[in-house]
């Protein structure tokens, strides 16, 4: 069984009796009671997509899936197209399919994806924890009165705009956490 707190983006889970997938983690919210978690769903089969909220409490059946380690090989339009390296059988993903991943791929990218299938359709993508991106953008930092961690807006080479601290340049290469989308570390 999953509990509402280890679903992620690409986990598949059964809602009932229809397989959806986590296309987006939207926050989650404590108040009086338990924890809710708010995502964003999508129905396998049907392809309908909705935003839902699950009490810390909940439980899921997980699905019978399959996985393929994948690199992705080019991006045409809003399609990504992947392909296994052992077989060179390629697998082509929905810009809408991929989801918030869009963020963290891009065409010279060279590590090691996983593609969830169901009934022999993929339905999601894995990606590793730490990925490396290139800074394109980001504004001078400015050292004086900081109480703590000073941070600042960066663009990256994929058009995701994360905090950053202070010391990041335009040109710097950092590691960038998957689950969350936060600065993990300068890559040297």
């Amino acid at each position: 069984m999953l509990a509402a707190s280890q679903l992620r983006t690409g986990t598949v889970f059964m809602n009932g009796n229809d397989p959806m997938i986590v296309q987006r983690m939207l926050g989650n919210k404590t108040g009086r009671g338990a924890m809710v978690y708010r995502l964003r769903i999508k129905n396998i089969v049907s392809g309908q997509t909705m935003d839902v909220g699950f009490g810390s409490d909940e439980k899921f059946q997980p699905v019978d899936l399959e996985f393929h380690k994948v690199k992705l090989s080019y991006v045409d339009g809003d399609s990504y197209i992947f392909m296994e390296e052992e077989t060179y059988e390629q697998f082509e993903l929905s810009k809408e399919d991929v989801g918030d991943n869009t963020n963290y791929l891009a065409p010279d990218d060279d590590f090691v994806l996983e593609i969830t299938f169901f009934d022999g359709k993929p339905v999601g993508l894995t990606l590793p924890t730490l990925v490396d991106r290139t800074i394109t953008y980001c504004e001078p930092g400015l050292k004086g009165d900081t109480t703590g961690k000073a941070f600042k807006k960066a663009t990256l080479d994929t058009g995701l705009v994360v905090d950053v601290p202070l010391f990041c340049e335009i040109g710097t290469k950092i590691k960038l956490d998957t689950r969350d989308g936060s600065f993990a570390e300068r890559t040297k």
